[in-house]
């Protein structure tokens, strides 16, 4: 019996407090009564020799105890858990059970707070008990059914600048926002929906918040048109301006505001000057 998993187990002993749980076929032991599943839990009905889907983790006082609830997360795997609550020396996670998950401070890859929600991975620490930890990169999977071009939804678990942002696909697959996809507009925490450009040869998916060029080109182009008309109908550069305050005042690759600005140029809506770009509808 695996703590932290659901698995079919045998129904030993009935008390009126519960029944006792063992393996199914297991021959029993003398003054080993099992593991207990509350009154509350048990199916009705439910007699000896029948077997339940339970699963394992530790009550209050420490004792081994069996749930027919559906837990939020198993041991080994991920998913987004909302923190219930803070302390001196952790916090604690809503993982659908009585007890809430332990997540230690070691494990937080940055002080959450409460009512935050959080990619999680549990596992059962030295002592035997059930944890959580932030630190999920090595319980991700890479065999993701997704191809390139499909459309996925993940959260984004870290952000490294010099890389990009690691986002958990299904909150369970392995994906990356490549640094040149990030232009300042994404965060921790944050869910996002994004296109497969590429699924890597480890089985990892690089991916992009943006639509393929010639549809982004459309609202790209609708943006720059309306920060031109906050802006008196003329923007303070041109074309030839550093990605970087392009992307600060965009959110986009310079090559993605040179397409929306072409298209502009091309419809006739916008002029490009040596220092600027004006709306051709500016009187002078």
């Amino acid at each position: 019996m695996e703590i932290g998993k659901i698995q079919t187990l045998e129904v030993t002993t009935r008390k009126e407090f519960g029944v006792y749980l063992a393996e199914p076929g297991r021959t029993s032991v003398p003054g080993e009564k099992g593991v207990l599943l509350p009154a509350k839990q048990v199916p009705e009905g439910t007699k000896p020799g029948d077997t339940l889907e339970v699963f394992l983790y530790r009550d209050s006082e420490d004792r081994l105890i069996a749930t027919t609830a559906a837990p939020r997360l198993t041991a080994g795997n991920t998913a987004v858990l909302k923190v219930k609550d803070t302390s001196d020396i952790g916090a604690f996670l809503d993982m659908g059970l009585e007890r809430d998950l332990f997540l230690p401070f070691k494990e937080q890859t940055h002080p959450v707070t409460t009512g935050e929600d959080c990619l999680a991975a549990l596992y059962v620490d030295k002592s035997g008990r059930l944890a959580a930890t932030m630190k999920v990169y090595p319980f991700l999977r890479s065999d993701s059914p997704y191809h390139t071009g499909d459309e996925v939804r993940g959260f984004i678990f870290e952000i490294n600048p010099d890389m990009g942002a690691f986002v958990a696909v299904d909150n369970i697959y392995h994906g990356m926002l490549p640094k040149r996809e990030l232009f300042g507009g994404f965060s921790v925490g944050q869910e996002i929906r994004a296109r497969v450009t590429r699924v890597r040869t480890d089985g990892k998916l690089d991916l992009s918040a943006r639509d393929k060029a010639y549809h982004q080109i459309y609202p790209d182009a609708e943006l720059i048109m309306e920060r031109l008309g906050a802006l008196g109908g003329v923007l303070p550069f041109n074309d030839k301006a550093a990605p970087e305050v392009i992307a600060k005042e965009f959110k986009m690759s310079k090559n993605a505001f040179k397409r929306a600005v072409g298209h502009l140029l091309k419809e006739g809506k916008i002029k490009i000057t040596e220092t600027n770009i004006q709306k051709t509808e500016v009187k002078k």
